[in-house]
């Protein structure tokens, strides 16, 4: 969606943004072949075959790395925002990359013998309780799978007929697959190379992805401790007024690990929840654009005063009551159904005592 809400589907940035990932993945393939042959000029290894396996598998390694970097990146600096807005390619063609990968290391080491490649796959090394022996293609399949389904359900129909909550769920799995994808690679390639270039380089990419959501989950941590302690009689306090950036909003954290957008336009201030309806993204890291609040993620937009999306669209979020009580911001931690209009507070005029 865009910031006037007309719905968006190829355009020229979209179609700049595939070609620049193809050239990328093109030119990274090509250098890692170019250098492995190099590198490996005999063995195993140097099979132009078995390095184009090794080349798809580190570069969909790669991009899932910079998929997951991408979210916590965005919640550090908003200059990462635009990352965000296709995303969802770059996770196509990580499958897409995966598949190749796997397609090629089926055909190539299991279609020689009399089973059926995918069953010597799993029937060809049952040592599952032996470290070094483990069967590492069990893990990578099951990576794969995840990812299988990441993509296939990437487009927009499935996210609004599973809801953003069931979507959502789904691909968090992500985390799991890219845990199992490490192992794969730990007990698979690592326990024959020689240079100590790939485990260092799969450790310090799996610390820094590690690292970074960390991080991220500390800063957020710190920004909700810190209004914890401003809960007064059943309302949450958001502090005053002008500390609300003007067409922006604060984030305040309530109950049961929800959160609140508390946006100031118009000498006005209204509160809605800040997740997005099209993928939970934060409403509150977004603004006010032609009146309404526009997520930062995809731009869908919604009106400040009932969480109803401008027409033809139809999506609807909940509110919060607000008021102004001797300066202070206050919140009702409970939300109304959502498209409840709620009455925004006026800056200047002074509200009901807080009860």
């Amino acid at each position: 969606m865009g910031h006037q809400y007309k719905a968006i589907q190829w355009n020229k940035n979209k179609i700049a943004y595939d070609i620049y990932i193809v050239f990328a993945v093109a030119l990274f393939i090509g250098v890692f072949m170019a250098v492995g042959l190099q590198t490996h000029p005999t063995g195993h290894t140097a099979d132009p075959v078995v390095l184009a396996i090794r080349a798809l598998g580190v570069t969909a390694f790669t991009m899932l790395t910079v998929i997951l970097a991408i979210g916590p990146l965005a919640r550090i600096s908003p200059r990462f925002t635009p990352m965000l807005y296709n995303r969802r390619h770059l996770g196509v063609m990580t499958f897409t990359i995966a598949a190749a990968h796997f397609g090629l290391a089926l055909v190539w080491y299991h279609s020689s013998g009399p089973l059926n490649p995918l069953v010597s796959l799993f029937a060809s090394n049952p040592l599952y309780d032996s470290i070094p022996g483990f069967p590492f293609e069990t893990l990578g399949f099951a990576a794969f799978l995840v990812l299988f389904v990441m993509a296939a359900t990437s487009h927009d129909f499935w996210l609004n007929n599973l809801s953003a909550r069931v979507w959502k769920a789904m691909h968090m799995l992500v985390y799991p697959a890219y845990v199992l994808l490490v192992f794969h690679i730990v007990l698979g390639a690592l326990m024959t190379e020689k240079s100590v270039v790939y485990p260092v380089v799969t450790a310090i990419t799996f610390l820094s992805v590690s690292a970074l959501h960390l991080c991220t989950g500390f800063h957020e941590w710190r920004a909700d401790s810190g209004m914890k302690s401003l809960k007064t009689k059943g309302w949450i306090e958001i502090g005053a007024p002008d500390d609300i950036p003007n067409l922006r909003a604060i984030i305040a954290p309530l109950p049961k690990g929800d959160r609140v957008a508390v946006f100031r336009y118009d000498n006005k201030v209204s509160a809605v929840t800040n997740a997005c309806r099209h993928q939970n993204g934060p409403l509150g890291e977004g603004r006010v654009v032609d009146g309404c609040i526009t997520c930062p993620w995809h731009g869908w937009q919604y009106w400040p005063e009932d969480g109803v999306s401008p027409p033809p669209f139809t999506e609807k979020i909940a509110t919060y009551n607000v008021k102004i009580e001797a300066g202070r911001v206050f919140v009702d931690p409970k939300p109304n159904p959502p498209g409840t209009r709620t009455e925004p507070a006026v800056i200047g005029e002074q509200g009901p005592i807080a009860t």
